[in-house]
């Protein structure tokens, strides 16, 4: 399901995570390890679990190492709760249950780490209400035979076993997440309410919710809300046929029959639907809206973010300090653009998420607070170069909506190129320099990591010398991964382009297997022909 690639950042957690792994695995290898007896212990930890002391005194940092000590031991009991799968077992659970949702970590695996803790509080929530799905783990490095056996090929993996058959996790990575992707795959896609009380019980345990009001639980409206329910993975389904009781969880409510909103727990918080009853419309109309006006990008929600429909794409990349005074101006700005771009925040100290985006627009290095946009329609990217204020940011996407906004191209500052024979070109000069030049330019695109670019800068070097009284031909080099310009499309380094004085949209490529001699016959052809273009 993802890489395995674990991360310096993560190694702490991920150790602290490992230790209460083994600590885990010794609980269970001291245990007879039938689905019976291990359901028995369950239950017992299951109450333990919910019959934790709630009351306490004190306060400042007495209180907050209480608060610390009692997360931690719920997250204990809660990892009790989740069957730790090994070779011996393995097959005898996924046989003789008939739902099993199993989760294939590794113990330096980082995402694994992140996911462990709301892998068991899913399991705490799903046992808190009677489902008959089966929570378990698997060490697959540990185990690598079983792992291959079940299908786990990447940390971590999650995938539900309904009678023995395995179908891939396709839902999010909050305890939330598993819990509504669980219940849609076992036959329950949406939640019926009744009363007041168990709707306000319900607002109290869901931030994100679908709503629908039908008077009668039948006909072609309601069939498709139950459609669109049963096709989404990530988001739970409520019905009501009671309007007052509709209204407790979506007050503004002005229908009182055959009426989808969907509720988020941010400012826009209520947006309801106006399209037709159709599932694969309802389903659209989802897709647009279950984001808040800001999304923060995490490792868990990156992918559900990453394949949204949004082709417009606004990122903010700054301190998550500096961010606290951001948020709701940028709200307000993302607020007239809903359903049309999508805003995104990633912590520019974030190096997993931020920094492939900063380098991808050459300001890796940056601390400062970036506004960038992505269309992904043309695959172009976007840079706000002035102050990051309320105004300017709107503006900003308002001509990016409009696709008035100039795409951005990365450069390097301006070099100084006096008295050089090998001139130095950046994206930001490569017009002036090279494509605007009344001189003929050979042009030797190359990157830093390319194998075979050193030997070839040296032979332009040799050339460069070899050709120094020539007054109409300028020898330059651009290093590709730090530069873009929308006229130099490159795959291949090193490539050398030889730019004639009277064509310079068209540069004839040179070969970067020729020996200088060659190279140097080449560059006297080219010279000779008329205004420096090469006679047909």
């Amino acid at each position: 399901m993802f890489p395995a690639k674990p991360t310096s950042r993560s190694i702490l957690f991920t150790a602290t995570i490992f230790f209460l792994l083994i600590f885990t695995i010794y609980v269970t290898a001291n245990e007879d390890p039938t689905v019976e007896t291990d359901n028995e212990g369950v239950d017992s930890d299951l109450q333990e679990l919910i019959a934790i002391d709630e009351q306490g005194g004190g306060g400042g940092e007495e209180q907050q190492q209480g608060d610390q000590q009692k997360e931690a031991e719920v997250l204990s009991k809660a990892q009790r709760i989740v069957l730790e799968l090994n070779s011996d077992n393995a097959r005898r659970v996924i046989d003789q249950n008939e739902f099993v949702l199993i989760l294939g970590y590794a113990p330096w695996c980082a995402r694994s780490a992140e996911l462990m803790p709301q892998f068991a509080e899913a399991a705490n929530k799903l046992k808190d209400l009677g489902s008959p799905v089966l929570m378990a783990k698997l060490d697959a490095e540990r185990y690598p035979k079983v792992a291959s056996t079940l299908g786990i090929k990447g940390f971590p993996t999650l995938l539900l076993f309904v009678n023995g058959t395995s179908q891939v996790y396709t839902g999010g990575f909050s305890g939330e997440d598993i819990v509504i992707w669980a219940r849609k795959k076992i036959g329950l896609p949406v939640i019926r309410i009744s009363s007041s009380v168990e709707a306000e019980d319900f607002q109290k345990k869901h931030h994100l919710f679908v709503l629908g009001l039908f008077d009668k639980f039948e006909g072609h409206d309601y069939e498709e809300f139950i459609k669109a329910a049963t096709t989404d993975n990530e988001i739970q389904f409520v019905e009501v046929s009671s309007s007052s009781v509709a209204k407790i969880l979506f007050p503004n409510i002005n229908a009182t029959d055959h009426f989808i909103g969907i509720v988020k727990s941010e400012p826009e918080k209520y947006i309801a639907y106006g399209g037709i009853f159709e599932k694969d419309t309802i389903l659209q109309f989802l897709e647009y809206n279950k984001f808040p006006l800001v999304t923060i990008l995490t490792e868990l929600n990156s992918a559900r973010v990453y394949s949204s429909p949004f082709k417009l794409q606004v990122i903010v990349f700054a301190d998550s300090d500096d961010f606290k005074n951001l948020i709701q101006p940028l709200q307000e700005v993302a607020r007239k653009f809903i359903s049309k771009i999508m805003f995104v925040y990633i912590d520019i100290a974030d190096e997993n998420q931020a920094k492939p985006f900063l380098t991808l627009l050459g300001i890796e290095d940056s601390e400062n607070t970036v506004v960038s946009a992505f269309d992904n329609r043309m695959s172009s990217k976007y840079l706000l170069e002035s102050n990051p204020t309320p105004s300017n940011i709107e503006e900003f996407c308002s001509r990016l909506l409009h696709g008035t906004l100039s795409p951005y191209f990365k450069s390097q500052p301006i070099p100084d190129n006096k008295e050089k024979i090998l001139q130095v070109i950046v994206g930001k000069t490569l017009d002036d320099l090279v494509l605007s030049s009344p001189k003929n330019v050979l042009l030797e695109v190359y990157t830093p990591w390319c194998i075979n670019c050193e030997t070839t800068t040296k032979q332009i070097e040799k050339l460069a010398k070899h050709f120094m009284g020539v007054d109409n031909l300028v020898f330059a080099r651009i290093d590709a991964s730090a530069n873009e310009h929308p006229k130099l499309q490159v795959d291949d380094y090193p490539t050398l382009l030889f730019y004639p004085a009277g064509d310079k949209a068209n540069p004839v490529k040179l070969s970067t297997k020729s020996t200088s001699k060659d190279l140097a016959t080449v560059i006297k052809s080219l010279l000779r022909a008329k205004n420096g273009c090469p006679q047909r």
